[in-house]
């Protein structure tokens, strides 16, 4: 996401996209935004490690977007580790225990619970790292290319 786009343009799960986006850089991952790993499913970040660890992390800016979210279970089997990202006015009792948790801002992010590790079959990382680099270099040719069309 430019840095040229004020958080006032962002919707509040963008804004914390962004600050889980900047963050993952400390854990030397690199992140994008709104993947879709299969029909039906939009992640909304996807990062992937050095070692090509797949993190999913789902940005929820209300306990009622938490709450309409019946979708998550799905993330889980394309993924390596999951969290749940919120700022620090959610009620995290509200997320399950068994997930990771970031509290995080349109700036930073901080991992306040590792999510559990349930490593993907080689097979279906490849299929997910590839995808993350098609969506990356979509996103940035886009980013270069005012009248690039994507047409996937």
């Amino acid at each position: 996401m430019p840095d040229d786009i004020a958080p006032t343009q962002l919707m509040p799960g963008q804004l914390l996209a962004r600050g889980v986006s900047r963050a993952m850089r400390s854990h030397d991952f690199v992140a994008v935004e709104e993947l879709v790993p299969t029909s039906g499913l939009r992640v909304d970040v996807m990062a992937l490690g050095p070692k090509g660890e797949i993190w999913i992390v789902e940005c929820k800016s209300s306990r009622a977007d938490f709450q309409s979210d019946h979708k998550w279970h799905g993330y889980l089997e394309w993924c390596d580790r999951f969290f749940w990202a919120v700022d620090s006015d959610f009620p995290t009792e509200l997320l399950p225990d068994e997930t990771g948790l970031i509290l995080a801002d349109a700036y930073d992010a901080e991992i306040i619970r590792m999510g559990p590790e349930a490593k993907l079959a080689t097979a279906r990382r490849k299929v997910m790292v590839q995808k993350f680099a098609r969506h990356a270099a979509m996103r940035a040719q886009a980013a270069r290319d005012p009248g690039f069309v994507n047409v996937f």
